[in-house]
């Protein structure tokens, strides 16, 4: 497994991070055989939120993880906070609760990593970087990011915080690429053009801040997965072709595809199967060419100005 500098500070985590949204409802035992089968693939980022499973991912996590010899300090815990029933929610007082939630039910003393989930509008600047500074400064979180956020709302924060933005992660997968359709339609009218993001990953290259990409097998917004789907006939067809060429799974290259980007982008992938994990993480050892990943870019329906 390749590890990855993660933004500015020295902070270096797998260029594969194991989300754990899905990690609700199974048994400690089943969650145990997970987090040991992504440690031994090389895996040392977990994602966590909050609101996964009402809390109940990091908890199962935490019980998992205190059957295994594996120590604390070899791992990356990141969680995110920000998102509560029918509103977003920025305040310093949320945000100093939601962490001190996590870190009971992650059993820790610290987070290495807080994510603001999604923009919250209401948001006051000044009041996240006296959350932040106070969980810095307390040792309870070392490094702060976002999610889903533009280039504006990041340089909005960063005006105010001390600890600057590390990570933004954001939607990324081969079906959906308007971070990248923008920038290869610079000066056309067509749809691909429209900049939607404010041109985030060039943003992001430009600040070191990490991209981190989630749901990298899904479509649209949580429409269902592409690989195998008949919807993408053409797709299935250029991945089931390379995925054999290189002896991996289509499910490994669809993240070697987004790993091929020389924006360094760490992919989240969120399967409970230590056996697909296993696959997934061949991906670390593909380097698509030019033209074989402009060719799964072409296969999803993308035409080239």
């Amino acid at each position: 497994m390749k590890t990855l500098k993660i933004g500015t500070g020295a902070l270096t985590g797998s260029e594969i991070s194991l989300g754990c949204m899905r990690l609700a409802g199974h048994t400690v035992e089943e969650v145990a055989q997970l987090i040991e089968g992504a440690y031994e693939l090389g895996i040392d980022f977990y994602d966590h939120a909050d609101i996964y499973g009402q809390g109940e991912s990091e908890s199962v996590f935490a019980k998992a993880l205190k059957t295994l010899p594996i120590e604390r300090e070899k791992l990356i815990l990141q969680t995110k906070c920000g998102i509560r029933p029918g509103f977003f929610d920025f305040s310093k007082e949320h945000i100093i609760q939601s962490v001190e939630g996590s870190l009971k039910r992650l059993e820790t003393d610290y987070v290495d990593v807080l994510l603001l989930h999604r923009p919250d509008t209401l948001m006051e600047p000044e009041e996240v970087a006296e959350a932040f500074n106070k969980l810095y400064d307390q040792g309870k979180v070392k490094y702060f990011g976002v999610s889903n956020q533009n280039p504006m709302q990041m340089a909005l924060l960063n005006k105010y915080l001390g600890h600057k933005i590390m990570i933004n992660q954001l939607q990324l997968s081969i079906t959906n690429t308007t971070m990248i359709d923008a920038g290869l339609n610079v000066n056309m009218e067509n749809g691909a053009a429209v900049n939607r993001d404010g041109s985030v990953l060039d943003y992001c290259r430009l600040h070191d801040i990490t991209i981190q990409a989630w749901s990298p097998f899904q479509y649209g917004f949580f429409e269902g997965v592409f690989l195998d789907n008949p919807k993408f006939p053409e797709l299935n067809q250029v991945l089931d072709r390379m995925a054999k060429e290189k002896g991996v799974t289509n499910s490994a290259l669809a993240v070697a595809w987004i790993l091929r980007h020389p924006a360094k982008i760490q992919t989240i992938v969120g399967t409970t199967n230590k056996e697909r994990l296993a696959a997934i993480c061949k991906a670390s050892d593909i380097v698509l060419s030019r033209q074989e990943w402009y060719e799964i870019y072409r296969a999803a329906g993308n035409i080239l100005p």
